[in-house]
C-alpha cells in the first residue's frame, strides 16, 4: 500500500470525470421497496377521511398516494399491486382529502407538525404529486370522481400558473413548473405546457456554470436538488433537450460536494447546515450518465429500503442505463470550482472543504449567515468539524471580531431582527482559498485578517492553525453525536445529551467523543450545546442535538488543534 505522505494526487478536470464508465440498474431495487412499504402505507390511511399520517394532519401527509399509484400502474411478475381495486380506492380517498381541505382559490393552510401555520399556499410538493397521481390513474377512475379531481386541480393549476406568470427564479416554481406541464398532459391545457418549458428553461439557464444554483449568494447545495428533480422529471417526460446540459453540470457538482458517506457537504450551503442522512438520488439524477454514477454510488450507501416516495419517482421516471463518472472517494485528488469560491483536497481517508463564499449578513430567516468556511471529514469518523451556517448565533463562526454577548437568540421570538448589531462581526468581507501544503482560507473582517490551515499529517491525524489579528477570537465547531460519550480530562458523561455545560480554561487541553479525539489549547474554552437558529420552526428554536460544540480559542495568535481518529 502506498504511503499517505507520498500521495499520487489527482487534480481531477471534467475531461477526466468521465473516464469510467458502466451500467447500472435500480428499478427492481425500487419496485420490491415499495411493494415491502405498501401495506403500512395503506394502514396510516384513515378509511373514513382518506387522510393519511399521525397527529396534526398536514397535506403533505397525502403525498402517499404517488407511490400508491405507481404500484396501480407498474405491471411486474412481483408486485400484487398491479390494477388493484383497493389500492384505487385508497388513492382517490387521499385526493378527496385534498378537495375537502382547498380553498376557494385552491390553496391549502400551510400546517406543520408542531402546530405552527405558515399562511395559505399552492403546496407544490403536494400539488406535484396529486397531478401525477392523476395522470397515472385517470383513465380507471369512475367518471364523477374523474370530473371533481379534474376541477379541483384544474382550480389549483390556474392559480399555480398566474403565479408563475411573476417569473421569480427560485426552487419552489421550479418545481411547480414541473407539475404543471404534467397538468397541462392530464387537463388539456397546451398553453400551460409552453409556459412550463419556458419557465424551465430560464431555470437550466440561470444555473451558474460550475453547476449549481444560487438563491442568495453562492450555491444552495441540499435545495439545489429541487432544481435537479424539476428539471429531472420534465426532461424525462418532454425529452427537452435545452434542459440537459444543466442536468449534467449539476450532477458532477453534487458528485464533488458529496461527502463520501453520502452525506451532502453543507460547508458552501447558504441554507442548510449540516444533516447525517445519506441523500437518495431523485429522478432527476438518473437522466444522464454523470447523474446515474452519483445515483449508483448513493444507492450503495444506503443501505436501507429506499424512502417510498424517491422510489416510486425513480421507478416512474428515473432513466436505468450507461453511467459514467468521477469517484470523489475513490482516490487522493484537489479539486476548485472552476469559478472559484470552495476547494476539496482528499488525503487517504480525510477529506477537507474549503470556502470562500462571502455576502452580507441576509435580513431574511432562510438566508443562513457565511460564517463558517472549514469541514474535516474522516471516513471512518464522519463529519468532525464544520457543520455549516446558521444565524443569530456567532458562536458558529470560524472567527468573530468584538462582543459576542451584544447578540443571540430570545427564546419565542419568531420576527427577530437578523443582523447584527454595532460592535460585533461574525462574517467576513472577503475570502481567499489556500490549496499549498496548508490547506484552508484566508478572511477578513473589517481589516482584521484570519487564516484558518489544515495538514494531513497521516491516516489518522490532521493538524489545523487557527491565525487571528489581535482583535478575531477563532471558535471551533464539533459535531455532536448525542448518543455516544464525552470524555475530558478528569470528567465523562455517558451521553452528550445531559445538562449544558461550559469548561473553563485550564482545565483541559483535549476531549475524546465518538470516534474522534481533539487536542486543543488548555487556554480555549469548551462549551455544549451552542444552538443554531432553526428558520424551520416559527419560533426558532432549537433542540440540543442540533446545536454544537464550540472551542473558543483565545483571541489573537495562532493556536493549532489536533484531530484523531481511527
Amino acid at each position: 500500500m502506498r504511503s499517505l505522505l507520498t500521495p499520487l494526487v489527482l487534480v481531477v478536470t471534467l475531461a477526466h470525470a468521465l473516464a469510467a464508465a458502466s451500467r447500472i440498474t435500480f428499478k427492481d431495487r425500487c419496485l420490491r421497496d415499495l411493494v415491502a412499504q405498501a401495506p403500512a402505507i395503506l394502514a396510516s390511511q384513515d378509511k373514513r377521511t382518506g387522510r393519511f399520517g399521525e397527529g396534526i394532519w398536514i397535506v403533505n401527509d397525502q403525498h402517499a398516494m404517488l407511490p400508491l399509484a405507481a404500484l396501480w400502474a407498474t405491471r411486474a411478475e412481483e408486485n400484487p399491486y398491479f390494477q388493484a381495486a383497493d389500492l384505487l380506492s385508497a388513492i382517490m380517498a387521499a385526493g378527496d382529502a385534498l378537495i375537502a381541505d382547498q380553498d376557494a382559490s385552491g390553496k391549502w393552510e400551510f400546517r406543520k407538525k408542531d402546530g405552527s401555520t405558515w399562511g395559505a399556499i399552492y403546496m407544490p410538493w403536494t400539488y406535484s404529486r396529486w397531478i401525477r397521481t392523476f395522470h397515472l390513474v385517470r383513465e380507471a377512475m369512475p367518471a364523477p370522481r374523474r370530473a371533481r379531481w379534474e376541477r379541483a386541480l384544474r382550480l389549483g393549476y390556474s392559480g399555480i400558473a398566474r403565479e408563475l406568470a411573476g417569473g421569480r427564479l427560485h426552487n419552489i416554481p421550479a418545481h411547480h413548473a414541473m407539475g404543471l406541464y404534467f397538468a397541462a398532459r392530464a387537463l388539456g391545457e397546451p398553453s400551460w405546457a409552453d409556459q412550463a418549458r419556458d419557465f424551465l428553461r430560464r431555470i437550466a439557464a440561470h444555473q451558474h456554470p460550475d453547476g449549481y444554483w444560487s438563491e442568495h449568494a453562492g450555491p444552495v447545495v441540499r435545495y439545489g436538488t429541487v432544481y435537479v428533480e424539476a428539471l429531472g422529471i420534465y426532461y424525462a417526460v418532454s425529452g427537452d433537450r435545452e434542459v440537459r446540459p444543466a442536468l449534467e453540470r449539476a450532477a458532477r457538482f453534487h458528485a464533488y460536494f458529496t461527502y463520501p458517506n453520502g452525506t451532502d457537504v453543507e460547508t458552501i450551503d447558504e441554507r442548510n447546515a449540516y444533516q447525517e442522512t445519506v441523500r437518495v438520488p431523485n429522478a432527476g439524477f438518473p437522466q444522464t450518465p454523470e447523474g446515474r454514477a452519483y445515483t449508483a454510488r448513493q444507492l450503495r450507501r444506503h443501505s436501507q429500503p429506499l424512502p417510498w416516495d424517491e422510489a416510486a419517482a425513480l421507478l416512474l421516471w428515473g432513466t436505468e442505463g450507461e453511467a459514467a463518472g468521477f469517484d470523489p472517494a475513490g482516490a487522493d485528488f484537489d479539486y476548485s470550482l472552476p469559478g472559484g469560491g470552495a476547494a476539496i483536497r482528499r488525503r487517504g481517508p480525510w477529506t477537507l472543504v474549503a470556502s470562500a463564499f462571502t455576502a452580507p449578513v441576509p435580513a431574511t430567516r432562510w438566508q443562513q449567515d457565511r460564517q463558517n468556511f472549514l469541514s474535516v471529514f474522516h471516513d471512518r469518523a464522519g463529519l468532525i468539524l464544520g457543520g455549516g451556517n446558521t444565524k443569530l448565533q456567532p458562536r458558529w463562526s470560524t472567527f468573530t471580531r468584538g462582543d459576542l454577548s451584544l447578540w443571540n437568540h430570545r427564546p419565542g421570538d419568531q420576527n427577530p431582527d437578523f443582523l447584527p448589531p454595532p460592535g460585533l462581526r461574525h462574517v467576513p468581507s472577503a475570502a481567499r482559498l489556500l490549496t499549498g501544503d496548508d490547506f484552508g482560507v484566508e478572511l477578513d473582517y473589517g481589516g482584521a485578517p484570519g487564516r484558518v490551515t489544515v495538514r494531513v499529517v497521516d491516516a489518522g491525524r490532521a493538524d489545523l492553525t487557527w491565525h487571528a489579528a489581535p482583535a478575531l477570537q477563532g471558535h471551533v465547531t464539533v459535531l455532536p453525536r448525542p448518543a455516544a460519550p464525552l470524555r475530558i480530562e478528569g470528567k465523562r458523561w455517558a451521553r452528550l445529551e445531559a445538562a449544558p455545560f461550559p469548561i473553563a480554561p485550564g482545565v483541559t487541553g483535549w476531549l475524546a467523543h465518538a470516534a474522534f479525539r481533539l487536542e486543543f489549547p488548555p487556554t480555549a474554552t469548551l462549551l455544549w450545546p451552542v444552538l443554531p437558529h432553526n428558520p424551520y420552526r416559527k419560533d426558532g428554536h432549537a433542540e440540543p442535538a442540533e446545536g454544537r460544540l464550540v472551542i473558543d480559542l483565545p483571541r489573537g495568535g495562532a493556536h493549532t488543534v489536533v484531530v484523531r481518529a481511527p
